[in-house]
């Protein structure tokens, strides 16, 4: 939201008050209050018909400090509100004439009593600050008011918002903020945090997450479900500053340095991600969505992969499984699906597991519409004429409402009979078009609850699925999300097209979405909306199937190879199967994700924030910590692409390429950039056909390009996400040497390492 026109003068719509003197200053339970008049107070009389603004800092976490600022004590929004795990810390208070400072682990706030900002500083050194007009309460649109009669005295119409700016220092790079398809840096963006059904080509957004973080160590979690506003040096150039309507604003200053300390921080507030069942780490096919078919036609996909050795792990039935108008009713389609319950047993017979598709909204014109209406379990109108419906999507659709928690259980017992037939994961769509002239059955308020449904509903689909399937069995492949969705994965990016742009975009979105604390995401390989020319689905499966989760889906076609040519077969077999190959090492990094908010799919940033040219890096990233991968957006197969400092060696072919500079290659359609960092030590298993098998055992350990005097190691993980072995190796000179906590039965060690010299012994 901008409020002003140009750095000095203010918006004539707004009447603004900047926070200008910290007055009064005061030790309280966690840290430290500051009230602040909005203007310098130099007597007395100034103190009369003055507006504060209060704000207090707390610790809330390893390096985590909590900053609350409000201007009415007493005003009760009625917003929902994120659930949020606080660890305080110890801390110290030191309150003088001309400064306070607050100090919890390494972190400081420094608040000027002089001249009123506050800073965040560590071992004396300014992180970011809040200064001159930062921080503010504003009333947009404000009426004029009188005290003369038929006038209620002094009255405040208009819409109340608070506001923060903090500082950047010169070359500070801003990511995050949910899965954004605009560019990767959001610098001179303005971000509004709402969530809308858009498609992967505007600056909309399925999954908006107030939350951001810098390459300079620390990130920002604007603790408000409703939209959260982010001028991100756009307004103010200096600074990015974030609003949010009411009388209160939180936010939280996490402190890393590290990114992978600042995920930690944050997803220990907002909640882990699921470990997620092997299986759905392999290759997921769609019927598509407005395609013609039954099981005649999903068998003949499935047999047709098969015929192909083409390996495939999960069949998902999209819309249509349902009847048309009918949606959705959570009734399988008796036309063209008469025997459901037997033709799932065959799939599983066949290995597969079975996913549905879903949403939250229900047609009229069916049993399920009429008894949620009966019993008021959809949200209602404003105006209190009933249920709220809506023509957009669905003929006369409701709302489930997820306050109402009878609601909740109608709607999941449906879902259960679904998942007891045989069906093993849902894709729970939409959730995105949440209208606000709502009423809730709790009460909240309902524009905080326009992003925060989502929140509600895909735990609710998954803790059902966890209870029918059991303990980390559960599958969601989610495109809606705010802030804490994270532990309801998978993620997939939307309606994307099948252009090279479009797939740029999509993992410009994949890339953000990893920086704002969510670990796994998926694409519609070759984009949902037309269909793809064959050079750009072989490009487009490379990449997907280099990406945490990859599905084969689309709109008005078919998504099977063979339908694209006959290569197209080859080269999705060729990746699969390296993917499958490639387990041990991707599920460790899934089981450190799940402990850790780490994610396994990374921009390059993420890992290498000290290394200035990885900041715009927005077409390539790092599979865990040791791969690099870039995809090909071009018909002419070149790539250009970054590898940092160290000698790289390529997976599949074994070059070598010395880091900290661009290359420019061209590649066909079995490969792209495909880097091992060096000191990397990464698993891979005997098994190429499934994703899910015994990580444990005849397996491989790779070792590429170990620094003599340097050791090295990683876990061996099972597919229940339990560490079981270690391999750890260490180089002297030419001698390489390797051990294991356990003996492993059938391992082979293989050395990656520019000179042939070098010998392993065991």
């Amino acid at each position: 939201m901008k409020y002003t026109e140009g750095f000095w003068l203010n918006s004539e719509r707004a009447k603004i008050n900047y926070a200008s003197d910290a007055y009064f200053v005061e030790e309280i339970k966690g840290g430290m209050r500051v009230v602040a008049p909005v203007k310098k107070i130099n007597g007395r009389g100034d103190t009369l018909n003055l507006p504060v603004i209060t704000i207090d800092f707390t610790t809330a976490g390893k390096n985590v400090i909590r900053v609350r600022a409000w201007h009415y004590e007493a005003y009760d929004s009625k917003e929902a509100r994120f659930s949020i795990q606080e660890d305080p810390q110890d801390y110290s208070v030191d309150i003088r004439d001309e400064e306070a400072v607050m100090t919890a682990g390494e972190v400081s706030v420094v608040v000027d009593r002089k001249d009123f900002s506050y800073s965040f500083t560590v071992k004396g050194e300014v992180i970011t600050k809040c200064g001159f007009r930062n921080l503010s309460y504003i009333f947009m649109d404000r009426k004029r008011s009188s005290m003369l009669p038929g006038d209620e005295y002094m009255r405040e119409e208009g819409s109340p918002y608070m506001v923060t700016e903090l500082s950047l220092q010169p070359g500070e790079c801003v990511y995050g903020f949910g899965e954004r398809f605009t560019p990767f840096v959001k610098n001179g963006q303005t971000v509004d945090t709402w969530n809308e059904d858009g498609g992967t080509s505007s600056q909309i957004a399925y999954k908006s997450i107030p939350f951001y973080m810098t390459n300079k160590g620390y990130g920002i979690f604007v603790d408000h479900t409703d939209n959260v506003s982010f001028e991100v040096a756009s307004e103010k150039v200096e600074n990015v500053g974030f609003s949010v309507p009411g009388e209160e604003l939180r936010y939280y200053f996490i402190y890393g340095p590290e990114a992978h300390s600042i995920m930690r921080s944050y997803t220990d507030m907002t909640g882990k991600p699921a470990l997620l069942p092997a299986w759905s780490f392999g290759l997921w096919l769609s019927t598509s969505f407005t395609t013609d078919y039954n099981e005649a036609t999903t068998s003949s996909f499935i047999q047709g992969m098969k015929d192909r050795d083409i390996p495939l792990s999960v069949f998902h039935f999209d819309c249509f499984w349902m009847k048309e108008f009918h949606w959705c009713d959570l009734e399988w389609d008796e036309r063209v699906f008469p025997d459901v319950e037997g033709m799932l047993k065959r799939y599983h017979d066949r290995g597969l597991k079975i996913c549905c598709w879903i949403n939250p909204y229900v047609a009229q014109g069916n049993e399920f519409f009429e008894e949620g209406v009966r019993n008021g379990y959809f949200l209602l109108r404003k105006d209190g004429r009933g249920v709220k419906q809506i023509d957009l999507w669905q003929c006369g659709m409701a709302i489930v409402d997820f306050t109402n928690e009878k609601a909740c259980k109608w709607y999941t017992d449906k879902l259960k009979k679904i998942l007891l037939m045989g069906v093993d994961c849902l894709k729970t769509d939409f959730a995105e078009r949440i209208p606000v002239d709502v009423v809730y059955h709790n009460g909240a308020e309902p524009s905080s609850m326009h992003n925060y449904y989502t929140y509600l509903y895909n735990k609710a689909v998954f803790e059902t699925i966890k209870e029918v399937k059991g303990e980390n069995e559960a599958v969601l492949f989610a495109r809606s999300a705010t802030a804490g969705c994270q532990q309801f994965p998978v993620h997939w990016g939307g309606d994307c097209s099948a252009s090279y742009p479009s797939m740029a975009e999509t993992l410009r979105g994949g890339l953000s979405f990893a920086m704002s604390g969510f670990s796994f995401w998926s694409h519609d390989i070759s984009g949902f909306e037309y269909t793809a020319a064959p050079d750009l689905y072989k490009r487009w499966a490379a990449f997907g199937l280099m990406s945490t989760h990859s599905r084969l889906h689309g709109s008005t076609s078919y998504r099977v190879p063979w339908l694209f040519d006959e290569e197209s077969n080859d080269v999705v077999r060729f990746f699969t199967k390296l993917k499958c190959t490639l387990m041990p090492y991707i599920y460790l990094k899934a089981v450190e994700a799940h402990n850790t908010g780490v994610p396994v799919m990374r921009p390059m940033i993420f890992e290498y924030m000290e290394d200035p040219a990885c900041a715009y890096l927005d077409m390539q990233y790092m599979l865990g910590d040791s791969l690099l991968v870039a995809p090909i957006f071009n018909e002419k197969g070149s790539c250009d692409y970054y590898i940092p400092e160290g000698k790289w060696t390529h997976l599949l072919s074994e070059e070598k390429r010395e880091g900290g500079r661009y290359y420019k290659d061209t590649y066909d359609y079995f490969s792209l950039p495909l880097y091992v960092k060096p000191n990397s030590m990464i698993i891979r298993g005997n098994t190429d056909n499934r994703p899910d098998y015994d990580y444990t055992k005849d397996i491989t350990v790779h070792i590429y390009e170990l620094s003599d005097g340097r050791s090295i190691g990683t876990d061996i993980v099972n597919t229940k996400g339990e560490t079981v072995n270690r391999v750890e190796a260490s180089r002297e000179g030419k001698e390489i040497r390797v051990k294991t906590a356990k003996e492993i039965s059938g391992v082979r060690y293989v050395l990656h390492m520019e000179d042939n010299e070098v010998l392993l012994k065991k």
